[in-house]
């Protein structure tokens, strides 16, 4: 039976200083519903929590970490379903690897308008220095930043993060999220009803309203028209980038039914993995 391999699933992970892989053992800083802070961790048997946490506390806390983790994706389920496919190969090149979650439906959001028009590295790097800015220190760790922190803080300060233009999106957003004006407890919403809900809102369009759904709600929806998704089919298809569409990505991807959100996962990181492949070997072509 194929478990989840934690180690190959933070490494997909965005690398927000907010978590940490040490060891073998990966450990998350969380806030409690009373605002503490604290230090969780998994290492692929046993929650790790700290002591003196009472007993709902201690299974939050074991439920956040599951949640981020996809500990229980049924990933056997899942390689039985591409077993005939062009995408079996992507089983061996990415077995036990699971989907990771955010947290909270607001750093979801936060973390996803971070990412557009960016590449991932880049985004990674912005929304690290915007955890560092804002986020809660415990330890050698970050909480993600509260919505209320993050509007305590300047346009100005925003930009400082490198943000640029979506410093403004993530104040108005964080605006009207702490005012109800924005709801995104969208759990038992239709991923449709969902999606046409949340680009009424400025700064969010149709990429930003399936990825923070797949990343923020787990549910079975993928960003279609993702450049690295669709330069991920076109290399597993032999064709061009400017060949495959988003109607394309849909085509492939939808016959796959409950497992097309993580399908189209494993395609996005096939696609990471040779693009950083590739970036080595031009790296030593030029030594």
């Amino acid at each position: 039976m194929a478990g989840v391999d934690v180690w190959k699933t933070t490494h997909e992970m965005i690398r927000n200083g907010t978590w940490k892989f040490e060891d073998g053992v990966f450990i998350q800083a969380l806030r409690l519903p009373d605002g503490r802070v604290v230090q969780a961790g998994y290492d692929g048997e046993n929650f790790i929590v700290p002591d003196g946490l009472g007993k709902g506390d201690k299974k939050l806390v074991e439920e956040k970490l599951s949640f981020v983790l996809g500990l229980d994706t049924d990933l056997n389920s899942f390689y039985g379903e591409i077993s005939d496919s062009p995408f079996a190969f992507l089983v061996e090149e990415f077995e036990g690897l699971a989907m990771p979650a955010s947290p909270s439906p607001y750093q979801a959001l936060i973390e996803v308008i971070t990412q557009q028009q960016v590449s991932f590295d880049f985004a990674q790097k912005t929304i690290a220095n915007l955890v560092k800015l804002a986020g809660e220190r415990v330890d050698d760790l970050h909480a993600f930043p509260t919505p209320e922190r993050m509007a305590s803080l300047s346009l100005e300060e925003l930009k400082t993060a490198k943000l640029g233009y979506r410093a403004g999106y993530i104040e108005s957003i964080t605006r009207l999220y702490l005012e109800g004006k924005l709801n995104l407890n969208l759990w038992d919403w239709k991923a449709e009803e969902a999606i046409e809900y949340l680009t009424k809102f400025r700064g969010i369009g149709k990429w930003s309203a399936e990825l923070f759904l797949a990343y923020g709600l787990r549910k079975n929806v993928y960003p279609a028209g993702d450049l690295g998704l669709r330069r991920g089919i076109a290399k597993i298809f032999g064709k061009s980038v400017k060949e495959v569409k988003e109607k394309d990505v849909r085509e492939l991807i939808e016959p796959y039914g409950r497992w097309k959100g993580l399908l189209a996962f494993y395609v996005l990181c096939y696609d990471r993995k040779t693009e950083a492949e590739r970036k080595v070997k031009i790296q030593n072509l030029r030594k």
